[in-house]
């Protein structure tokens, strides 16, 4: 069936788009060309590139996907027009040169230090706002607890015993009945985290809607190629910083950690506007965003190498070779930054660090195999929960009062975490609590084991523990098993919310008092049959054969790959936690069995739910096509639909090009050697084709009544009266990607995913058929897959 095509003289403006998304910018907003009866072919073809031209076309409207094909273009024919002048210059363009080569690690440079002081600051604010809720230092009001107990004067270091520190009873009240501190105490925690959470709330809505939500879905759909204005802007960093410090301090269920990724990219989408190679070039800019991703993940668990491999697994769509170099650079001095700045006053530069002396036994995979069991089913049913209320908040009423939604989720939050200790401190404070070691010189209740004396070899007496869980012990299984349940249904209704939010800390949480609560059960199992010949091969000295930190730490690691479907990044990001190689292979048999799990449940991580979700235009390269469509069941005009509009080489004039500008909101046209033969000559861009009309119209003797050529050489000299000819040569892409009708499908998925188009026109022995955009290529994808396809929204 032979398509019919519609020239330029289309005046309808209900045809079909010939690209996925509208023009929203005015013409005058563009820049404009120089000459444009300049074609850049002929500038190359002399060797004459002007860069200038080039940028006249870098900017992207918002909302929009940028040309991966095009920028990368650009680029190549920037460095040839700069070593071209080098060879021809003197010794100031070969400095040049230099800057220009090494800018991409001085812009890296300075993404490490400032992601690396914004996190130490981060953290610093954090833990001191968290501290407000219980009291106050009262001789230093801007120390958090543990500062201000170390510096006082007392002779002995007890941060719970501390007089420089007092609660808000002591400091308010006088009096010392237990019950009336209680409960004045409960009051002031519940109000400070109200307080903290509105005031949170607030900022965001009134100053930065963007820094709301983890920004990792977003982060994804940007580097995919995807432009959202101001979504990383310096309004976004400083409120974000701000605003995280309150949602954590606020003791809501989530944690600062994913906001930390954005946090980064924010700095590093800052730091690519001092060099125009990147401040003109978005596939360029991507490159950084992808180093900057790698930081935010650095600075958050203290682990470089995990935050190289998460930014190349999980968030980075085009990661070349020195991206991946450049990425663990800056990695490297975000956690050198915030290692110096201190903010844990310890050694490391997370807050749960663990490492322990005993090594793993081989019957304890059966209890990891669980865990990793567990932490699938829980990540498949969190995700489900979760996208069910986003959904539920979007298409009702809910979503309308994010700052009542937030006030009402902090109070319930903390008006059932106080009485709890295990959920009235921080999610982060909790995972140090469950993966740390017991020692005889712990006195909390979690390592509440029978202790004894013995003499050692120097005949000195010291005091060890025989595993003998007390009461405490009990006493915090049933504290773990209510915080557990807490932790997971409050962070559904959580994550999501109009403030900040990451999902790394409170997943693992609860993954890691599932573990802990395991742990001490397979150490009481093996303590009370440590006679049995089976406890005797594994464990001959009985005493230290389990260690139920490292069950909470495989548990955390578990929930959260159920969650997020991260695997080798997260077991790289454990490892660097623990300090060992020892128990990799425990991370990653727990890792990988919650992802087989989840994947069985449920399709995709909890960040693809949200892409999904919010309709951003992501098209996941992890993901395969195995269906046995063509191109001509996607390309459009589809049957009884308004034919493609397409612009004729010959006989059109720069009031039709205008006419068809005012009456469309296309983003580009094919262009056709004429209506009969539908010949197809190339591919013009919107915006490109704009700015070059506007230009002709200003040049001596052009108007609407002009002729436009596509031809490199222009036409003979008019003749005496007759107008003067507007070449758009400069602007026509003479070789756009082209696929037949009959090509897989599979084919043209793979096509856009690895070579990032924007369109693909379907051609038969040269002749236009029809065209197919992303957005065709998206909707075909979710078809497919049997997703509701008016669920995403594509601009």
């Amino acid at each position: 069936m032979i398509l019919e095509m519609t020239t330029f003289n289309t005046a309808s403006g209900n045809n079909l788009s010939s690209d996925e998304d509208p023009l929203s910018s005015r013409a005058e907003d563009i820049p404009l060309l120089r000459d444009p009866r300049e074609s850049l072919a002929s500038l190359r073809h002399r060797g004459e590139v002007d860069i200038n031209v080039l940028n006249d076309f870098a900017h992207y409207d918002d909302f929009h996907t940028i040309d991966w094909v095009r920028d990368r273009t650009r680029e190549r024919i920037r460095q040839k027009t700069l070593q071209r002048t080098v060879r021809t210059g003197g010794w100031w363009e070969k400095i040049k040169k230099s800057y220009d080569a090494s800018s991409g690690w001085i812009v890296v440079l300075l993404v490490g230090l400032a992601t690396g002081f914004a996190a130490g600051v981060i953290d610093i604010g954090t833990t001191w706002m968290s501290d407000l809720k219980e009291g106050v230092c009262v001789n230093n009001f801007y120390f958090n607890k543990l500062a201000c107990c170390f510096q006082s004067n007392e002779t002995s270091f007890d941060v719970e015993h501390c007089s420089d520190w007092q609660s808000w009873s002591e400091l308010l009240l006088n009096t010392q009945t237990a019950s009336h501190i209680y409960i004045f105490n409960y009051f002031c925690y519940v109000m400070m985290s109200v307080l903290f959470g509105t005031l949170c709330v607030w900022l965001v809505r009134t100053f930065a809607p963007y820094a709301c939500g983890s920004g990792i879905p977003e982060v994804k759909t940007i580097l995919s190629g995807f432009v959202i204005h101001g979504y990383l802007g310096v309004r976004t960093l400083f409120v974000k910083s701000l605003t995280i410090m309150m949602a954590v301090a606020a003791g809501l269920s989530l944690g600062k950690e994913g906001p930390l990724v954005h946090v980064a990219c924010c700095c590093g989408n800052i730091f690519t506007r001092i060099h125009s190679k990147y401040r003109r070039n978005e596939a360029k800019k991507r490159e950084i965003l992808s180093a900057a991703s790698a930081a935010g993940v650095s600075v958050a668990f203290g682990a470089p190498i995990g935050g190289v491999l998460f930014s190349l697994e999980e968030v980075s769509y085009y990661f070349p070779h020195k991206t991946m170099w450049r990425s663990f650079f800056a990695a490297l001095i975000a956690a050198f930054v915030l290692q110096y700045m201190h903010p844990y006053q310890t050694d490391h530069v997370v807050m749960f660090y663990a490492n322990y002396s005993s090594p793993w036994h081989l019957f304890e995979l059966l209890p990891f195999l669980a865990l990793g069991v567990f932490g699938g089913v829980f990540g498949a049913a969190f995700i489900h929960a979760n996208l069910w209320w986003c959904r539920l908040r979007k298409t009702t009423r809910l979503g309308k009062y994010p700052i009542i939604e937030v006030m009402t989720v902090t109070f319930v939050t903390a008006v059932f975490a106080y009485p709890n200790q295990y959920t009235r401190m921080g999610a982060s404070e909790l995972i140090a609590v469950l993966v740390k070691s017991c020692s005889a010189s712990d006195a909390s209740e979690l390592c509440d084991y029978n202790q004894s004396l013995s003499l050692n070899v120097n005949d000195k007496y010291s005091m060890y523990y025989d595993e003998v869980a007390l009461a405490g012990v009990m006493r915090s299984l049933w504290l773990l098993t209510l915080a557990m349940i807490f932790k997971g249904f409050i962070t559904v209704f959580t994550f999501g919310l109009k403030v900040p939010s990451g999902l790394f800390i409170p997943s693992m949480a609860v993954g890691a008092c599932v573990g802990r609560m395991v742990g001490i059960g397979m150490q009481q199992l093996a303590w009370k049959y440590k006679d049995s010949n089976f406890f005797l091969y594994f464990c001959p000295t009985s005493v230290g054969c389990i260690e139920p930190g490292l069950y909470a730490m495989v548990g955390a690691a578990a929930s959260l790959g159920g969650v997020t479907r991260m695997t080798v990044s997260l077991v790289v990001i454990m490892f660097e936690l623990t300090g060992g190689l020892t128990y990799i292979v425990p991370l990653m048999v727990a890792i990988m069995t919650s992802k087989w799990i989840g994947d069985g449940l449920s399709k995709g991580g909890i960040y693809d739910g949200h892409i999904i979700l919010n309709g951003y235009p992501f098209l996941d390269s992890k993901e395969e096509f195995g269906h046995l469509t063509m191109a001509c069941d996607v390309m459009r005009p589809r049957r009884n639909d308004a034919p493609l509009t397409t612009i004729s080489v010959s006989g059109t004039t720069v009031g039709d090009i205008r006419r068809i500008l005012q009456t469309t909101e296309y983003k580009g046209f094919p262009v056709v050697l004429d209506n009969e033969t539908q010949l197809l000559e190339g591919y013009i861009n919107r915006q490109e084709v704009s700015v070059a009309i506007e230009r002709a119209l200003r040049s001596h003797g052009i108007s609407d009544r002009s002729l436009v050529y596509f031809s490199a050489k222009p036409p003979r000299n008019p003749e005496p009266g007759q107008l003067e000819q507007a070449g758009l040569h400069h602007i026509l892409d003479v070789s756009p990607f082209q696929v037949s009708e009959q090509t897989p499908m599979e084919t043209v998925v793979e096509m856009f995913r690895k070579i990032g188009l924007r369109q693909a026109l379907v051609v038969r022995n040269g002749r236009l058929l029809g065209i197919i955009t992303k957005k065709d290529v998206l909707k075909h994808v979710d078809q497919m897959s049997t997703v509701d396809v008016d669920a995403r929204i594509v601009h």
